[in-house]
């Protein structure tokens, strides 16, 4: 679960509950873990989330009981895609979507930019690629691209976001409109509007890497579980290219079958990971975040890299990261 501690955004066992409703503030929060697949932010709303007032206040008790933080509703809108609310506390802001009002983005307000949850890891994969653009499908608020221009100031980034609404949010309170002007090393991102997965888009070669980051009501693609579209989205690969997907959790149905055999093999439980290795046999790594950081699977695409190597190319919790990419493997 997720704790807005008044220090800094930390993962915790335990559930945050928002204080009793009143009249002024009739709504009523709770913050569990930090995963695409599982709900980060639920609430539960005498209407629909459209109704929510702007600038709503509400004030969350900690784990310590002396200690209250205060949280801001600054937007609530539903545009076609999406129920968009934009969080905020004193120490970072946050962009929950869909129904299941799961987090998308996080900006971390100090100087800590780092967020400890798998929006990190997407800033290792520039290390690994050729030279040359890399792609981010499901670009949300913009905190991949905040962490990898950051680390990698003449990346030429592009973003591909289906929901423009979401896009103007994410330049009004994540800054994103800061990302779309040339960095001192001379990296951007470039901001596309659309269906990525669109055979319109299928460019041969485009791409050194792309980050993939897409769901929709809390759940992966549908089509990322096609085994002809991830082929499809190869060709858009140059020579040596790399996939960096954000996989989610584990599925109800993977979790009842119990057929992990050992934590070697614990990516079996992921569908997406399986469709990947269906799709590039033998050349699938897999990581899972631990509990306190959402657990979800990430996945990366091509031969395992020198995990050394690898490691000493990138800066503080990164290098330690790194070293726990496992090539998929089962024990069977």
């Amino acid at each position: 679960m997720v704790s807005l501690s008044p220090a800094k955004l930390v993962i915790n066992p335990s559930p945050i509950f928002i204080s009793n409703p009143t009249p002024q503030n009739p709504f009523f929060f709770f913050f569990p873990i930090c995963s695409p697949n599982s709900p980060f932010f639920k609430s539960k709303l005498s209407s629909s989330i459209s109704c929510l007032p702007k600038a709503t206040n509400v004030t969350t008790s900690s784990t310590h009981p002396e200690e209250e933080e205060e949280f801001q509703v600054l937007s609530a809108v539903r545009s076609k895609y999406n129920d968009i609310v934009i969080v905020d506390t004193p120490n970072s802001r946050m962009l929950l979507l869909d129904s299941t009002h799961n987090v998308h983005s996080i900006l971390n307000k100090g100087l800590q930019k780092w967020t400890g949850s798998y929006w990190d890891e997407f800033a290792s994969l520039p290390a690994i690629v050729p030279k040359g653009p890399i792609a981010i499908y499901g670009l949300g608020g913009g905190t991949a691209a905040h962490l990898m221009l950051g680390l990698w100031p003449s990346l030429q980034l592009e973003g591909w976001e289906i929901d423009d609404i979401l896009i103007d949010k994410a330049r009004d309170y994540f800054g994103l409109s800061d990302l779309e002007k040339h960095t001192q090393g001379g990296g951007i991102l470039d901001v596309h509007i659309g269906d990525v997965l669109s055979p319109s888009e299928d460019v041969s070669g485009k791409y050194a890497g792309i980050v993939i980051d897409l769901f929709s009501e809390g759940k992966v693609l549908a089509e990322l579980q096609e085994v002809e579209t991830w082929l499809k989205l190869n060709d858009r690969l140059l020579l040596d290219g790399r996939f960096m997907v954000n996989c989610g959790g584990i599925g109800r149905e993977s979790d009842e079958t119990g057929h992990q055999k050992s934590m070697d093999d614990a990516w079996i439980q992921n569908s997406t990971i399986q469709t990947l290795m269906e799709a590039f046999p033998g050349k699938v790594s897999w990581k899972r975040m631990p509990e306190r950081n959402g657990e979800n699977f990430l996945a990366l695409t091509g031969p395992l890299p020198d995990l050394t190597i690898w490691s000493s190319s990138v800066p503080g919790p990164l290098s330690e990261n790194v070293k726990r990419w496992k090539l998929c493997e089962s024990s069977s």
